[in-house]
């Protein structure tokens, strides 16, 4: 990816333009494959007992529900209709009985269906944490070209919209499957002992039901998954705008944001009418087919109930009675409508699993390959220059350096000098950013890059960072080729102040202490003192105690500045990366600023990136870029007597932008 901006890690999206995640374009219900399908049932692995007894529950409640049906029968045959003769033996009190009976089965249904409801609820809040925790987790592991390259909005919708609809599905989807399946087949076994002809009806009129729900279903899944597609890229635009609100002020964009935001609502809106629409009209054609089949079993099974006419008789079909008949008709609606149900959670199941597969893809993202083994240690060097790990704290550092084939470990201090031997390097093949950089930086020094955007020097120490790997030359880190340490020990010993800083939620002990969590208090307000940054901070309401909130909004933008150089400060790593962290601050700020700097760089090698000049005045060392290449490189003076580039970037005659 060419170097568009220096600052890639917090690189701003366009304005407008559309979002660059891994949202499918046009995810189809045949895409879904079996794997994925697969892999979202594997969610439930650890809650297979949870997952049984609910499975035992619905069976009893799906049960519970067709006794109750087939009650009617028994009620209108074996008590009523005999009650109404007088010669009958069966009183109020057997009535009363089976009633009492019926009462208890309605009773265990009920329960059931409530502690069922209940453990599911509890079973998905469990998945989907797990499945939050394992994308949070492996995110961390992603390298920074993942995020460089997809849109934050769309990131935030795999824990937002995808787990949203694994919820639904998981919660409501799979137990109203289940139920439906249960109690479609405890049904239709009790509609064909009651009557083979008016079973038969059903399933014929079953036949049509599904030619029709067939076409809407297939019409109705596509809109689903195209509209949780459009909520994912205006999910992402809105993050793009709340985070540029300032550039759409300033360049008078609002209108043409607002019709930016328009035609992704307007897409959404129209995805999500079209899939709602034919979801809703499942429903009415379902209860309007249920009355027409509940008429025809009527007249039907009241033809089959005249047993006594003797026109009417049919060979070898059998009669059936009243209390039957209305069984029958209540069973009839109750076999209709889980079936409908299932049509309609089809549906369901497939945006889920669209959200499931778009999660899969996020936990299938090649995390960040380290095959470092060198690592780095604390260490304690005796009087005859042994140099020993410690668990102590000594201010030393050291490379632990295993060699694999003796088995034998040596160890070298951590001392801070950098190499860059003909390095070449390009974010995307074929379109190299940086031609053959060689630079060394030495202990203590001060190495400053000076360039237009997209020269290429946030790329340098990026590279030092090991964000990315070069594709040809070596960096060398105290003798050390950096791809033989690891990259959390390498980064350890990397501090980084940055232009746009990044404050979190908490106390501002709490923001400076993140740069070394094992950090006293002490050792937090001495990095601050360090940083300039004590005084002001002990003005704040509730000094180092004081929660900051919304990236530090109530700061200034230099106060910021000096926590995070408090940050690095507390860190004590070697060398330090300095990237446009004074450009966007007035020049009093600057001032202030720039001492805490200057404190922090003593005794560390140093790398600034600057385009004030005045910031780079005093660096042992300037390198000029020009279009990934070093075309110029000494100190102040020895660069003022050339009169090339940085001569003309000083006396004004060129300008860095």
């Amino acid at each position: 990816m060419p170097e568009n901006t220096e600052r890639r890690e917090n690189a701003s999206r366009p304005m407008g333009g559309p979002g660059r995640g891994r949202v499918p374009g046009n995810v189809k219900l045949s895409s879904i494959d079996k794997t994925t399908l697969k892999r979202t049932f594997g969610l439930f692995k650890p809650y297979r007992f949870r997952i049984f007894l609910v499975a035992v529950l619905i069976i009893i409640n799906s049960v519970a529900q067709v006794l109750s049906s087939m009650f009617l029968e028994t009620l209108i045959d074996d008590y009523i209709t005999p009650m109404l003769s007088s010669s009958s033996g069966v009183g109020f009190s057997d009535l009363a009985v089976a009633l009492m009976k019926m009462a208890c089965i309605y009773i265990v249904g009920a329960m059931s269906g409530l502690i069922y409801n209940m453990i599911m609820a509890a079973v998905s809040q469990g998945i989907l944490k797990n499945v939050r925790d394992n994308m949070f987790e492996h995110m961390q592991t992603l390298p920074v070209s993942y995020f460089d390259k997809n849109n934050y909005g769309d990131i935030m919708s795999f824990y937002t919209n995808d787990t949203d609809t694994l919820r639904q599905m998981i919660s409501q989807t799979i137990p109203q499957l289940i139920s439906s399946i249960v109690s479609v087949t405890a049904v239709f076994i009790s509609m064909l002992t009651i009557s083979v002809w008016l079973t038969a009806v059903v399933i014929i009129f079953l036949i049509f039901m599904f030619m029709i729900f067939g076409k809407i279903g297939a019409k109705s899944g596509s809109f689903f998954v195209k509209n949780q597609t459009s909520l994912g890229k205006l999910n992402g635009y809105i993050e793009e705008l709340i985070n540029g609100q300032k550039i759409v002020k300033v360049f008078n964009h609002e209108e043409k944001a607002e019709q930016a935001f328009d035609e992704r609502n307007e897409e959404l809106f129209e995805n999500g009418s079209k899939a709602n629409i034919y979801a809703s009209i499942m429903g009415p054609i379902s209860n309007n087919l249920g009355y027409i089949l509940y008429v025809l079993l009527a007249v039907f099974g009241g033809f089959l109930a005249i047993k006594h006419t003797p026109n009417l008789a049919i060979t070898g079909v059998d009669t059936v009675t009243l209390g039957a008949i209305a069984s029958f008709l209540t069973l009839s609606r109750s076999f209709i409508m889980p079936i409908s149900n299932v049509s309609q959670q089809i549906n369901s199941v497939a945006m889920a699993l669209a959200g499931a597969k778009r999660i899969f893809t996020l936990l299938d993202e090649k995390s960040e390959e380290d095959n470092g083994y060198v690592t780095l240690v604390r260490a304690k060097v005796s009087d005859d220059g042994k140099i020993t790990e410690t668990n102590e704290r000594t201010g030393k550092w050291a490379w632990k350096h295993p060699h694999k084939a003796d088995g034998s470990i040596d160890y070298k201090l951590q001392r801070g000098n950098i190499v860059l031997d003909d390095v070449t390097f390009g974010y995307e093949p074929n379109k190299t950013v940086l031609h053959n950089i060689s630079l060394y930086a030495e202990p203590g020094q001060k190495v400053a890059f000076v360039g237009a955007t997209g020269a290429g020097k946030t790329t340098i120490t990026n590279l030092i960072n090991r964000f990315y790997d070069i594709e040809d030359g070596k960096i060398r880190y105290d003798d050390i080729n950096i791809n033989k340490i690891k990259k959390a020990d390498l980064r350890r010993s990397l501090g980084v102040v940055l232009q746009d800083v990044n404050l979190f939620t908490g106390t501002v002990m709490d923001n400076i202490r993140y740069g070394r969590l094992d950090a006293t208090d002490e050792e937090c307000i001495a990095a601050a003192k360090l940083a300039n940054a004590d005084e002001f901070i002990r003005m704040l309401p509730e000094g180092y105690d004081t929660v900051l909130k919304g990236d530090g909004s109530g700061l200034s933008q230099g106060q910021r500045q000096l926590i995070s150089i408090a940050r690095a400060a507390v860190a004590d790593p070697p060398v330090m990366i300095l990237d446009e962290a004074t450009s966007s601050i007035d020049t009093r700020t600057e001032a202030i600023v720039q001492a805490g700097m200057d404190a922090l760089m003593k005794g560390r090698t140093v790398f600034v990136i600057a385009h004030r000049l005045s910031t780079v005045q005093n660096s042992d060392v300037i390198m000029v870029l020009e279009n990934g290449r070093i075309i110029e490189r000494g100190n102040h003076e020895s660069l003022i007597k050339q009169k090339g580039k940085y001569y003309r970037l000083y006396t004004g005659a060129f300008e860095l932008e």
